[in-house]
């Protein structure tokens, strides 16, 4: 099972944000999910690493993802992600080939988060509060 933390965008689909279940978190604000998904929080709460999944800066869920729900465009994530991997002081999220691959590499790996859109046949999710 994976966890969901869910938003709805001012588009007309919504994407949500999933999580590892053992991820302890109930509810997630905007500015935390920035920090998380630009790479500067790498930990959980509990100390748990996290571990971000993201789909290629082309994919059309990407950018509504980064601008809708980071407020952020895709090229501002991707310039931090490059500035943080060549100056050696951090890394950047694990990139997924499809919205797939993105529920099952969350799924397998602990401490993980990532997004997808709105999949009512998703089964076996929980949706999360988002502050």
């Amino acid at each position: 099972m994976i966890a969901i933390v869910a938003w709805q965008s001012g588009m007309s689909s919504a994407q949500q944000i999933i999580v590892n279940p053992d991820v302890g978190v109930v509810a997630i604000d905007r500015n935390r999910a920035r920090l998380i998904f630009t790479m500067r929080v790498n930990q959980w709460g509990d100390k748990q690493p996290v571990t971000v999944f993201v789909l290629p800066d082309d994919a059309s869920l990407h950018q509504v993802f980064a601008k809708s729900a980071l407020g952020v465009y895709p090229y501002q994530l991707r310039r931090t992600w490059d500035r943080q991997v060549f100056s050696g002081t951090g890394q950047a999220p694990v990139q997924v080939a499809n919205e797939q691959e993105m529920i099952e590499r969350v799924r397998q790996t602990t401490g993980a988060i990532g997004y997808i859109s709105d999949r009512p046949d998703a089964t076996g999710v929980k949706t999360v509060k988002v502050e």
